[in-house]
Order: structure tokens, then C-alpha cells, then sequence
């Protein structure tokens, strides 16, 4: 465990951070799989912009890969053009 007062601190703040980046990625997750639920095109295409820059902000935080985002992104929407 830690010892010095900074090292205290600094996992003080790793705590919070953890539990805030993982609350803005099952957010993420949730609001993916619910894109993958609507069934109407015209709803689709208004939800897709959101959950593309939710990604994004992952993305730019490096919590996940641009490679994966990329992915997603993609097959996201050729899902809602498929509609």
C-alpha cells in the first residue's frame, strides 16, 4: 500500500478516474447496442451522430483504439443504412 501522502493522493485519483471512465464506456456500450435495437431508419440516423462522437471521446482519451473505434463506426453505419 502506499506509503507517502502523493502516492495516497494519486490513488485517491486513480480511483475516480477509474470509475468515471468506466461509467462513460458501458455508457458508450449500452447506447451501441441500443443503436443496434432501433428499427426505424429516420431514428437510427438521428442517434447515429451521438453515439459516433461518444466513440470519438473515447477515442481522444485513449481509452480505446482508433483502430476499434474505426470499426464500430463503420459497421454502425452500414447498420442503420441497411435499415
Amino acid at each position: 500500500m502506499a506509503n507517502h501522502q502523493s502516492a495516497k493522493k494519486r490513488a485517491r485519483q486513480d480511483e475516480k478516474k477509474r470509475l468515471h471512465n468506466r461509467f462513460f464506456k458501458k455508457t458508450t456500450r449500452s447506447s451501441i447496442a441500443k443503436l443496434r435495437e432501433i428499427e426505424k431508419k429516420s431514428d437510427a440516423e438521428k442517434f447515429l451522430p451521438k453515439v459516433i462522437q461518444m466513440i470519438d471521446k473515447l477515442v481522444k482519451k485513449n481509452q480505446w483504439h482508433a483502430n476499434k473505434a474505426a470499426n464500430l463506426k463503420s459497421k454502425l453505419t452500414k447498420h442503420v443504412n441497411s435499415l
